[in-house]
């Protein structure tokens, strides 16, 4: 996953404070967002700034929200969640390698120790008329409420969530791995399938098949958590569970010729060579065809096949979340693409006004990568702090250098304590793999975490599970 959002420029608070914002129901009057939060906040609304209100907190919206200067505007961010995931170390939560907490980070917390001000509403936006500049936010603790909002400018950083692809059975059987819940979902999963695995009674076709995790797609996020279920084996359950560990299976499947097809071909043998080495069946040219409850239909170059499988996980592609398509319906004629919203040179959501759109939710020449979105929202909050006081920002914006991304190269951790690395050096790209490139990219996960607090924890979290191994513990 590291190496699918690239070196991206990489907890969160078990607390979660809720604020409601509501319009008397008696006459319906339509909220202006500063205003809203005028009433919850210390700081005046001012009535001489714009409204910036952002949608989300992931790698774009939180890079534009460290980077932005918030005395220019009366900053609103809506989010479902009110903290910053950091995804590179996702996989590693599902095994127990790291803690969740130690990877979330309270957005309050990101802009406060900053000296900056912004309002936060815990709510998804579902609805927004571009005319009137209005958006309708639905809240997350009570969904039958629902809020209206005003804007000045809007920033769309909703990001992207799981693409089945229209497989028959994704949705209902299979784990995803986007969210920090989907980790908890996988953890229990395989924890349930050992637990039911050991009773004395249960016939040995039954434990091969509780004890097989397949995993759908041989991208970042497919390897990673390939190789994090490796060292959970070898390293604590073989300890724990020795009669069972032996019979743990862990098949990747992935349609193409061979799995990370984004990285250098020396690099992709080697993570086939030590996949090999550690046991780790890889099944390329090979496509999902459904998936059932207890086994899933695949065909290899045209020979289909049943897999019986304990746990699945599927990490086979990603689409935009539902807000991007219900903006694209508001400009049918422009927003022509079905993978998202289609955006400009100047991160522009083409046939709007005053709205721009980053990351995952966006269709552009570049890649849907964290390390992409972060860039962008560094790129957008310097030009809207240059434009906070001009009129036409929206028009003039144009007049600065467009948005180009620089990739600064790819890491994907494998497996025992092993890793890969792709790095740009000069007009070169250079290539690392083996322990050297695992210690590698632990420093620089270490390094690009949100805080001092998390990096402090994520160590902490390793040097446990080196002194006492990891625990499978789950609510």
């Amino acid at each position: 996953m590291f190496a699918k959002t690239g070196l991206r420029v990489l907890r969160a608070h078990n607390m979660r404070v809720f604020r409601t914002y509501a319009t008397p129901a008696m006459d319906k009057t339509l909220l202006d967002a500063s205003k809203t939060l005028h009433d919850a906040s210390k700081k005046p609304y001012d009535a001489n700034k714009k409204t910036l209100v952002l949608l989300g907190t992931g790698w774009g919206t939180t890079t534009i929200l460290k980077n932005l200067d918030t005395h220019n505007f009366n900053v609103v961010v809506v989010s479902p969640r009110n903290y910053f995931l950091f995804t590179p170390l996702l996989p590693s939560c599902t095994v127990g390698t790291t803690e969740s907490r130690s990877i979330m980070e309270p957005i309050r917390h990101i802009v406060g120790r900053r000296g900056k001000d912004m309002r936060f509403i815990e709510a998804e936006c579902t609805d927004i008329d571009v005319a009137t500049k209005q958006l309708t936010l639905t809240r997350s603790l009570d969904p039958t409420a629902h809020t209206h909002i005003k804007y000045d400018h809007l920033v769309v950083g909703v990001g992207g969530t799981y693409n089945t692809f229209g497989t028959p059975g994704v949705e209902q059987h299979a784990c995803f791995l986007k969210e920090i819940n989907d980790a908890s979902k996988i953890r229990r999963r395989l924890k349930d399938a050992i637990e039911k695995a050991s009773f004395g009674d249960v016939a040995p076709e039954e434990r091969d098949r509780l004890l097989h995790v397949v995993v759908v797609g041989g991208g970042p996020t497919g390897v990673e958590f390939a190789g994090e279920m490796h060292d959970l084996v070898t390293e604590d359950l073989a300890k724990w569970v020795p009669s069972l560990s032996r019979h743990i299976k862990i098949t990747l499947v992935e349609a193409l010729p061979n799995v990370l097809p984004s990285f250098d071909k020396r690099l992709v043998k080697y993570t086939e060579y030590m996949f090999a080495k550690n046991g780790i069946q890889l099944r390329t040219n090979t496509r999902v065809h459904s998936v059932g409850d207890r086994t899933l239909r695949v065909s290899t170059n045209g020979v289909e096949s049943d897999v019986p499988y304990g746990t699945i996980v599927w990490a086979a592609g990603i689409r935009a979340r539902q807000f991007a398509h219900t903006l694209r319906a508001k400009v049918p004629d422009v927003q022509t693409s079905a993978r998202g919203l289609i955006i400009d040179d100047y991160l522009r959501v083409q046939g709007t006004q005053d709205i721009w759109a980053l990351g995952d939710c966006t269709v552009s020449k570049n890649a849907p990568l964290a390390q992409v979105a972060s860039q962008q929202g560094k790129w957008l909050a310097r030009r809207l702090n240059a434009l906070a006081h001009d009129a036409d920002a929206f028009q003039k914006i144009q007049t600065h250098k467009p948005f180009i991304y620089a990739s600064n190269g790819s890491l994907a951790y494998i497996g025992s304590e092993r890793a890969i690395a792709e790095l740009p050096w000069f007009n070169k790209q250079i290539t690392l793999n083996g322990p050297f490139a695992s210690v590698f990219w632990k420093a620089y996960c270490l390094w690009e975490l949100s805080s001092v607090r998390s990096s402090l924890s994520v160590a902490t979290d390793w040097a446990k599970r080196a002194l006492f191994g990891r625990t499978m513990s789950v609510d």
